[in-house]
């Protein structure tokens, strides 16, 4: 075997020693500015790869260190370096046609070129490094002992000022949820993002790197700040390493801190807007993106640098799906890397941690991309981001099991697995008894509450709490003097205007009034009955036989009730219903005759046996009983609209019958837990149910 030639412009520098205690070095690629970790018996082998055969290597590694190698692990370094590009083509022709055929394969189909570029590109806008040298001076004075402790003094008495005018700080917050505010926030954004990619230039100038680029870069059509900081890896110390990746996150800190001690010094005006939109952008931003792990942003370097495990994304996946076939198939295959169980665990704990956070995201982006594209662009877009984040990376773990499905179907775990799986899906596709648990209330069939329709005295009240009366009985008669003045006034306008037509055929001139004169004699009739309508409100009867309850006991004639006041309940005596109010998925498994029991919130009195009664079939706009939101103790969310309680959701009320004696029950109304066995139902038609009327719903364009 012939052994490529290396490319002579490669430089190897030392690096930093590896977990398991052995050297390292970096193998710089400076034509396109890439860096490699290599380990010791890499290291050997390179040294000696003069040779040109792998076995004379070998054996002088054998002979020279404590190392045994073999030709095979000579041909892994070479097919290594070949496809990393770093060895020259044996001739000129072949050179051409390499690269030829690479860029190729890079670039791949149009399709393939455009969904790259769709995902993720970049675009370089500068060449700091010589900038950043000469300002490195002045940059050096923020890396000081005495700028940090007065950062911490800053932060300190800006905390302490928020913390005493929270009330104002929360109100400013407030103010900026305005058009006028987004803007300020975008343009606060791209100007923290700026000095978070100059925090990470300067820190990585001071240790000696080179900075070939700064721009901007696109993920997913969202653009953001990148620094090319690869010389980070010619960086032995990884103390300096973390520095580099936490300087980003730190100038936002720092930001924050002392935009924080401007707004609480700072006088109302537009500075101090500035330092509030500085103060809040910075520390939010930095939490909610930059220092999350889960991507390849500062977090997930910071950490790589702190265990000194770089590529450990890539390295955590693969020991987690190796433990995933283990765990599914046992098929002993040997690990990926070797590390301590507590490492093992928690990088594997992390890759789960990360598959999962990548999911939500990657289907968070993908419903905004469908939702603020033109609709057919926006399907091809959720279609885009659905098959490349998600469904491609199952894809080829599902080619993996296949690789190893001799081994698979040979396992006895594997057997296991899938007779478990089997019994998940069945356990999907069978129908299980329904039950539909809610907060209901316990009360008469009949109520009818009595109130005051305005501002009147009692004119006469002889009703006691717990009186008896008869349809059609007198509840209490009020005196509205303000009705009463409209009812005699219109009485004199209508006796007034029935004089008028009386004497209307005297004279031409009277005549000539006389249809007029009807009209306004019927309008002022018309208005009469309404008034005469109005009093009768103020003499209530009711409306069927029952009981009145809740009187105020110093309720007495005399007394001015202001409107809407309340005076009494009237409870019929035609037994108790259950009340509830369901939502849209769970009333479809619900209907008339199906059993149901009732318990009263602290287990207090008899488990009442019920039976639905009704379903309404449109949704409540109003929750009327307040006792049922979520505010008060049940469980229908809400929110107050003009003094009205307006349901967040579509919800239907249920009313149910008491099928069984009430015992203690029977004194007042009760909240309680209502179970409803409703019908039969496989599991997953409720989420097959879900996504065929989300298809259905956004089909039409």
């Amino acid at each position: 075997m012939v052994l490529p030639v290396l490319r002579e412009e490669l430089a190897l520098l030392p690096g930093p020693l590896l977990a398991d205690g052995q050297p390292s070095w970096t193998l710089h690629d400076p034509a396109r500015n890439q860096f490699y970790r290599i380990d010791w018996p890499t290291f050997e082998i390179l040294q000696r790869w003069s040779f040109n055969d792998p076995e004379a290597i070998a054996a002088s590694i054998g002979t020279d260190t404590t190392l045994h190698l073999h030709a095979d692990d000579i041909d892994g370094v070479a097919q290594f370096l070949v496809e990393n590009q770093l060895v020259r083509p044996a001739t000129d022709k072949d050179d051409a046609q390499q690269f030829a055929e690479r860029l190729t394969r890079i670039q791949g189909s149009p399709v393939e070129w455009l969904l790259h570029h769709y995902l993720f590109f970049r675009f370089p806008l500068c060449r700091p490094d010589a900038w950043l040298g000469r300002w490195q001076k002045v940059a050096g004075l923020f890396y000081t002992r005495t700028f940090f402790v007065l950062t911490m003094i800053a932060l300190a008495l800006g905390l302490g000022q928020i913390l005493r005018r929270w009330d104002v700080f929360i109100a400013s917050l407030v103010d900026t949820f305005n058009w006028e505010g987004l803007v300020t926030y975008g343009v606060a954004l791209i100007f923290v993002k700026l000095l978070h990619e100059l925090g990470h230039a300067f820190t990585a100038k001071r240790f000696g790197c080179r900075i070939p680029t700064m721009g901007v870069a696109f993920l997913v059509m969202w653009p953001m700040a990148y620094t090319d900081t690869n010389e980070a890896w010619r960086l032995t110390n990884r103390l300096q390493r973390l520095q580099v990746a936490s300087a980003g996150i730190a100038t936002e800190l720092i930001i924050a801190a002392w935009a924080s001690l401007a707004w609480a010094f700072l006088p109302n005006g537009d500075l101090r807007s500035a330092a509030f939109v500085l103060a809040t952008t910075s520390w939010i931003a930095t939490l909610a993106i930059n220092a999350s792990p889960f991507m390849r942003f500062d977090g997930y370097f910071m950490l790589s640098d702190w265990l000194d495990m770089p590529n450990m994304h890539e390295r955590s996946f693969a020991l987690a799906r190796w433990k995933l076939r283990e765990w599914l198939f046992g098929l002993g295959e040997e690990k990926p890397e070797h590390f301590s169980r507590q490492m093992e665990t928690g990088l594997i704990a992390f890759a789960w941690a990360t598959w999962i956070y990548r999911l939500v995201l990657f289907l968070g982006i993908a419903v905004l991309v469908y939702h603020f594209a033109i609709k057919i662009v926006g399907i091809f877009l959720f279609m885009i981001e659905i098959v490349w984040f998600i469904a491609m990376p199952i894809r080829r773990e599902l080619r993996a099991w296949i690789e190893r499905w001799p081994a698979i179907r040979a396992s006895h775990r594997g057997i296991r697995s899938a007779l478990v799986l089997l019994a998940l899906i069945l356990l999907c596709l069978v129908p299980w008894p329904g039950r539909v648990s809610s907060s209901g209330i316990l009360r008469p069939a009949e109520i009818w509450p009595v109130f005051a329709p305005g501002p009147a005295y009692v004119e006469r009240f002889t009703h006691r709490e717990g009186s008896e009366v008869d349809a059609g009985a007198e509840l209490i008669t009020l005196a509205a003097p303000d009705v009463q003045l409209k009812r005699k006034t219109a009485l004199v306008r209508i006796e007034s205007l029935r004089w008028m037509v009386s004497t209307s055929g005297f004279d031409a001139e009277s005549r000539a009034y006389f249809q007029s004169s009807q009209d306004e004699l019927a309008a002022a009739e018309a208005e009469l009955a309404n008034i005469d309508k109005d009093l009768a409100r103020y003499a209530p009867k009711a409306p069927f036989k029952g009981q009145l309850r809740d009187i105020d006991p110093d309720l007495h004639a005399g007394q001015w009730l202001a409107q809407k006041e309340k005076i009494a309940v009237l409870v019929g005596r035609q037994g108790l219903i259950v009340e509830t109010y369901l939502d849209e998925e769970a009333v479809k498994r619900v209907h008339v005759g199906d059993d149901a029991i009732f318990i009263a919130d602290g287990r207090e009195g008899p488990v009442l046996q019920l039976k639905v009664s009704n379903v309404d079939a449109d949704a409540t706009r109003v929750l009327l009983n307040g006792m049922l939101a979520a505010q008060a103790g049940g469980h229908v969310l809400t929110r107050e609209r003009k003094g009205q309680l307006v349901p967040e959701y579509g919800i239907y009320r249920v009313t149910l019958t008491v099928e069984s004696p009430v015992g203690e029950l029977a004194s007042q109304s009760w909240r309680g837990r209502v179970v409803v066995r409703g019908s039969w139902e496989a599991p997953i038609l409720r989420y097959v149910h879900n996504v065929v009327a989300v298809v259905v719903r956004e089909a039409g364009f």
